[in-house]
């Protein structure tokens, strides 16, 4: 007899022990639920020979199974998508990345719609992080092309970045002593 499908009780117990590993979204922590029960089915056919037909309505199942115990964690409060846009998007903004690519982040994480406030002086501080961390500009002595070029890889707008080139070192870190305070 094949081993017993995931259950809603099993896949929740996973999701505990998974968010409570790692921060996720709701998209993602699907993701690594769909992927257990894809692994419980590959198992199945290697180790036991079970019949694909049988074993692929038996995982629609378990998958029936994943909305609802979303809804659960969310009830909890134990998954939040704004929650984790917010602390990923502070994270990501003192390590130098750009709006740009902080919100192309949170969307490849799934989440949609992020509340990522539009701020001038946020991107410039981001901007002068980005350079510390590349030795450019007040805070070594990278060729001023190059660095221009990556800071519009990193999606940063050649105004901020010009801009941030051209800041002495001890503004460009009072700016980057601002992000420690962000909200």
């Amino acid at each position: 007899m094949p081993a017993k499908p995931p259950d809603e009780e099993s896949l929740y117990e996973a999701a505990i022990n998974h968010i409570a590993r790692y921060a996720a979204t709701e998209a993602g922590l699907a993701r690594v639920l769909s992927r257990r029960i894809d692994r419980w089915g590959q198992k199945l056919v290697l180790e036991e020979g079970a019949d694909e037909a049988e074993l692929a309505q038996l995982s629609r199942l378990a998958k029936a199974a994943i909305p609802g115990v979303l809804a659960r964690l969310k009830a909890l409060g134990a998954l939040d998508d704004s929650a984790f846009a917010a602390s990923r998007a502070r994270r990501l903004t003192r390590a130098g990345k750009s709006r740009r690519a902080t919100l192309a982040h949170l969307a490849a994480k799934g989440v949609n719609q992020p509340d990522l406030p539009d701020d001038p002086d946020r991107e410039l501080a981001a901007a002068c992080a980005f350079l510390r961390r590349r030795r450019g500009g007040a805070f070594g002595e990278a060729p001023r092309d190059k660095l221009l070029a990556a800071m519009a890889r990193g999606g940063f707008t050649q105004a901020t970045a010009r801009q941030a080139l051209s800041l002495p070192r001890d503004e460009a870190e009072q700016l980057i002593k601002s992000l420690e305070n962000l909200p």
